[in-house]
Formats: structure tokens, C-alpha cells, sequence
């Protein structure tokens, strides 16, 4: 439209000029008017060409804003996919944390369910007695399974409770615990001779063991009930020397008094 506008006053200017050199004709000689017509001419061409030259330059410009546009839009496009492309991965590491904190959780519930495990068979700090040792957990409630056994008074299932307990059990630190109470079994259950071969068993072993001096006792209450009478009175008073500052051995000095 502006190279229409401009070649058009162009047109104008150029029939201006034609009608000012028919004009200047009549005033000025041939020569002077070839001169002035040439001149006029030449500015006209000149202007014509600034025309030209000017909507060449407009048709540029139009060319370079055309392609400023589609450069824009292509550019508009790719941001609207990057964001897109964003949005996606945005999303993706949202579900991978979400997956990643599932999978450390269900790991950490597995670790805790294996170290659970784990320590059932991890051997325990037992104080017994005096006494303190490891034991196996398996050990631990076996022995305590057959002394509940026998502090319910079911004296005659506890014998056999404790017998599988130091056979399966060899090297228990609950061994002379579990002689003394399955002698006691037995001794409630009236098997005397069975009763004293477990009652010293546990002396054997272990003189110093805190239930020796009562296993002692009860070696002599088992001789009382057989009617050993003699056999009775050694035991007591071995049990008076050997300890003295015992329970037992207070217990031990009636009894003698009685059997007299």
C-alpha cells in the first residue's frame, strides 16, 4: 500500500513537471528548455528509483517480519512442547520418589522382619541362680516351659519336660538347674532313688552351686523316706560341714534333732 501511495505522488510530481517545462517553453529558447525538460527528467527518474528502491525495501521488510512471525511461532511451539516435555518428567520423578520411598520402606519392613528373626536365634544373657550364662532362646524356652510345668503341680508331666530338656540340651547353663527341679518332680512323685541320683548329679558338678546345699537336703529327706535312717544322719551332717552358714544346714540341725 505505502509503494502505491508513493508511486502515485510520483506520477503527480511528473505531470507537474511536464506541465511546468510546456509552460517554461514559451518563455525560455529551445536550448533552455531541453535543459530544464533533461533536468526535470533526471529527477524524476530519481525520484522513481527512491520509489522503487523504497518498496523494495518495504517488500524486504514485510519478508523479514513475515519470517520474524514464523520464527516466533516455531519458537512458541518448542517452548510449549519443552514445557510439556517438563511437565511429563515432573511427573515421572514424582512417581519415582513415591515408588522409591515404597520400595525403602517395604525394605526396611523386610530388614526389621529378618533382624526379628534373626534374634530368635541370637543366644540371650540369662541370670539364673547366681548365675549368669548365654543360652540359646530354644534352650531358654524349653527350660522355662517344663518349670511351668512343674509350678502348675503337674509333677509327672514335668519330669518328662525336663528330662528331653537336658537331653536335647547338653551343655545348657540351665543343666543343674533343671536336675534340681526334676529331682524335686520326682520326689513329689515318690521316686526317691531317681530323685537322689539327680540331687547329687547337680552336687557333683557344681559343690558351689547356689541349690547344691538344698539338693543335699533333699538327698537326705529321700533316705528319710526309704527308711535309711543312717544314711539320713551322714547326709546331714555333711550337709552341716560342708555349709554351714547355709539355710539348709539350719534346716539340717532339726532334722537331726528329730531323728534321734
Amino acid at each position: 500500500m505505502g509503494a502505491i501511495i508513493l508511486w502515485s505522488r510520483t506520477a503527480s510530481l511528473f505531470l507537474l513537471c511536464c506541465w511546468t517545462a510546456t509552460a517554461a517553453a514559451g518563455l525560455f529558447d529551445d536550448e533552455e528548455a531541453r535543459k530544464a525538460i533533461l533536468d526535470l527528467r533526471q529527477r524524476v527518474d530519481a525520484v522513481r528509483l527512491v520509489a522503487e528502491q523504497g518498496s523494495g525495501r518495504a517488500r524486504e521488510l514485510g519478508d523479514e517480519n513475515a519470517a520474524l512471525r514464523r520464527s516466533l511461532l516455531e519458537l512458541q511451539s518448542q517452548i510449549e512442547t519443552l514445557r510439556a516435555e517438563t511437565a511429563t518428567l515432573r511427573g515421572m520423578n514424582e512417581q519415582l520418589a513415591r515408588d522409591l520411598a515404597e520400595l525403602q520402606r517395604k525394605q526396611k519392613d523386610i530388614t526389621q522382619g529378618v533382624n526379628d528373626r534373626l534374634r530368635q536365634f541370637e543366644p540371650v544373657k540369662v541370670s539364673l541362680d547366681g548365675r549368669e550364662f548365654m543360652a540359646d532362646p530354644a534352650e531358654k524356652r524349653d527350660f522355662e516351659a517344663a518349670l511351668a510345668i512343674f509350678r502348675k503341680g503337674d509333677f509327672a508331666a514335668a519330669q518328662p519336660a525336663f528330662l528331653d530338656f537336658l537331653r536335647r540340651h547338653v551343655q545348657s547353663g540351665y543343666t543343674l538347674a533343671a536336675l534340681f527341679w526334676l529331682g524335686n518332680a520326682q520326689y513329689a512323685t515318690r521316686d526317691y532313688k531317681e530323685a537322689m541320683i539327680n540331687f547329687r548329679a547337680l552336687v557333683a558338678r557344681d559343690p558351689d552351686h547356689l541349690r547344691s546345699p538344698e539338693a543335699v537336703l533333699s538327698i537326705a529327706n529321700c533316705q528319710v523316706e526309704l527308711k535309711d535312717t543312717r544314711a539320713a544322719r551322714k547326709t546331714l551332717e555333711d550337709l552341716i560341714k560342708a555349709y554351714p552358714q547355709s539355710e539348709a544346714a539350719v534346716a539340717a540341725k532339726d532334722r537331726l534333732t528329730r531323728l534321734k
